[in-house]
């Protein structure tokens, strides 16, 4: 005969529960993890070592969409220096430009070290293209295609020549704007405000356009130089801000 005495006083609710938490333990530690796949090693402002309560995981091979393999974490550093200084030894403080923090990239005018290659489409093509080159036409709306651009200092950098749109959503992404010495220029589309007859750019002075990053091919625009892109327009209202005149300066010009 066998004695079943031990499940007598055994509590098998408690264990239970006991196992569910250990388990719970665990998958939060392997989360935590795996998240640590981009970005980590952590770092402190200046560059040097924040440490993590987590240990880095394993490098882990993938396999990409189009074609080659990406392991992360791959312990490279981005090398970028950043032309920023402390303000105050502590931390927690901000840091401060120490150049044009527009050319710089930094504040609110930075931007991510992506790949420099174009994003694909689910069949490998750029998904940015020019409009005149992909046969697309404007259905709703003004075609800004010919109009000025205007910034806020009331002068015209140059004109709209093109579209570039994003072929499998068929949305504007950029207008492209071609300047004084014949030389093209990308702005975000979101940034710009078409009326009857002009194009109206908020963000940066007409001095600036030349400043904008350009795309290193005519008709690719790669993820690295959307970044760079749309951060030198977003630092234009911090950085630029002294070049731009009031709305009551502007006012009195058109009067």
């Amino acid at each position: 005969m066998y004695d079943w005495q031990f499940f007598g006083t055994f509590d098998l609710a408690r264990i239970s529960l006991w196992m569910f938490w250990l388990f719970f333990a665990g998958l939060v530690y392997w989360i935590q993890r795996e998240n640590q796949r981009e970005g980590y090693p952590l770092e402190n402002d200046d560059g040097t070592p924040a440490g993590s309560l987590f240990s880095t995981p394993e490098p882990k091979t993938f396999l990409l969409p189009h074609g080659g393999t990406y392991s992360a974490p791959d312990g490279v550093r981005e090398q970028r220096e950043l032309a920023l200084a402390r303000t105050n030894a502590g931390g927690g403080f901000p840091f401060a430009p120490t150049g044009d923090g527009l050319r710089d990239g930094v504040g609110p005018a930075a931007w991510a070290m992506r790949r420099d290659e174009p994003e694909l489409d689910a069949h490998g093509h750029p998904k940015i293209q020019r409009m005149s080159a992909v046969g697309f036409a404007v259905a709703a709306g003004r075609d800004p295609r010919g109009l000025p651009v205007w910034s806020p200092d009331l002068k015209s950098p140059g004109k709209i020549t093109d579209l570039w749109v994003d072929v499998p959503e068929q949305v504007v992404r950029y207008l492209e704007v071609t300047l004084a010495d014949g030389s093209a220029r990308l702005i975000p589309m979101p940034l710009a405000r078409i009326k009857s007859d002009r194009v109206v750019v908020q963000s940066l002075p007409a001095a600036r356009y030349p400043q904008v990053p350009q795309t290193a091919l005519a008709d690719r625009v790669t993820k690295l130089e959307e970044d760079k892109i749309s951060a030198f327009f977003a630092g234009g209202p911090l950085f630029a801000a002294d070049e731009i005149p009031s709305k009551y300066d502007a006012l009195m010009k058109l009067i």
